[in-house]
């Protein structure tokens, strides 16, 4: 693949940086204040992230090391921006410091210990990864976000996939904080809706009389049959399901809720290392060949079919995010009051956030309703709104099975 000119790169066009960069921001200073609301996007230019955001001087740090980090630059020392705490002025940073050296991208994932897990990539690579998409979306006409676009999937379908398809950069437009039935209001022949399993739950019922061939998009999780196949009925041309991760970015599609996912051509079948972890082997758009070890078990039909069978490292998906449910019931055990704890991901039938089971320590007085809002406000200043348990039942020791071994429970059956 030939490198673009720089004039033909994706930063060149200032309202899709600024739309990073602020989406980078936002996700920057939400982890830094977990319970606390965040100010709507998209922000003005000239918004001042300390005087209007609040920011004080080290989350003005975190969120230019952040800037830094996950855009492969270097603008606090050369540009100031510490000094001058502006949106616009940091985006005209990140500008001179992409036209230096813009030639890769560090997404983020969540860890098991909640700590961010940075995933590098060659912008190379993502532009032939958007190459590929273009083929499966020819006839587009306009984008439409439903996604962040400083993490991989909105990255590549937002800011990547519009420029593969030739489309006016203006044509993408960000509905995130639209409801799911102003959406489908909203939308033409041609679109493509960039969406996640939790928001095609909730579209379906809401959506009607859509326009002739808008088509979906879906990641981040497996979406369930059930969910598809509602979607498609409520008129949705085709829903293409995209398997992936921050580590890998894409590795398969597929077309269908009976299909299995093909791998992009780059990709092929790896080696099943002793520990039952496997591997996938992606060629660069360089000619070189690396190793990518899955966290998740694919069931292989054939050296380039698979269906995904779950997850090797307990992550749960709560609205498009992995948490992992161990990792909460860590942060549970740390207050005063919990001797142990255990969180699950609820059951179909209660819900589709995570559910606690808490053991309190000898000597609380509490009652029930009293520390539902006392753990409530406890994981609020901890951790992020898809790592919070929504729901929590108590008893004098967790749920297990005969063997021992920790086991579900029905939320309204405990107390």
């Amino acid at each position: 693949m030939t490198q673009a000119t720089p004039a033909a790169r994706w930063w060149a066009h200032r309202p899709t940086l600024t739309r990073v960069v602020s989406d980078l921001l936002a996700g920057e200073l939400a982890l830094m204040r977990p319970g606390l609301a965040r100010r709507p996007l998209p922000w003005p230019i000239d918004t001042d992230l300390a005087a209007d955001l609040g920011a004080d001087s080290l989350e003005l740090l975190g969120m230019a090391t952040a800037m830094e980090q996950v855009l492969a630059i270097g603008c606090i020392g050369e540009d100031r921006v510490l000094a001058n705490p502006r949106l616009g002025a940091w985006v005209d940073a990140v500008a001179a410091g992409l036209r230096e050296s813009g030639e890769r991208m560090v997404f983020r994932t969540s860890g098991s210990s909640g700590a961010p897990k940075d995933c590098p990539h060659a912008l190379l690579d993502l532009e032939r990864e958007a190459a590929a998409l273009a083929g499966l979306f020819a006839g587009t006409r306009r984008i439409v976000g439903l996604v962040a676009s400083h993490h991989i999937y909105g990255f590549l379908f937002t800011v990547l996939l519009p420029r593969a398809l030739g489309l006016d950069p203006e044509l993408v437009c960000d509905l995130r904080g639209a409801s799911p039935g102003a959406v489908a209001r909203q939308l033409r022949p041609g679109d493509l809706v960039v969406g996640f399993p939790d928001f095609w739950r909730t579209f379906a019922p809401v959506a009607s009389r859509l326009p002739d061939g808008v088509t979906g998009v879906t990641s981040t999780a497996p979406c369930p049959d059930e969910v598809a196949g509602a979607v498609l009925d409520a008129g949705l041309a085709r829903l293409v399901q995209v398997y992936g991760s921050s580590e890998t970015a894409g590795v398969g599609w597929r077309d269908g809720t009976e299909q299995e996912y093909g791998l992009f051509p780059y990709w092929e079948r790896g080696e099943t290392g002793p520990d039952g972890m496997q591997t996938l082997l992606r060629r660069g758009a360089d000619g070189r060949l690396a190793s990518f070890t899955l966290q998740d078990r694919l069931a292989w039909s054939g050296p380039d079919r698979f269906l995904p069978a779950g997850r090797v490292d307990h992550a749960v998906q709560v609205g498009g995010i992995n948490v992992f449910p161990g990792y909460v019931a860590d942060v549970l055990r740390m207050h005063p009051d919990v001797q142990d704890a255990s969180v699950r991901l609820m059951r179909p039938d209660e819900g589709r956030r995570l559910k606690a089971f808490v053991v309190l320590r000898a000597g609380a007085t509490l009652d029930a309703g009293a520390l539902r809002t006392a753990l409530t406000a406890w994981m609020a200043e901890r951790l992020s709104a898809p790592e919070r348990p929504t729901a929590y039942s108590f008893g004098a020791a967790l749920p297990r099975q005969g063997s021992g071994k920790l086991t579900d429970w029905i939320i309204d059956a405990w107390e």
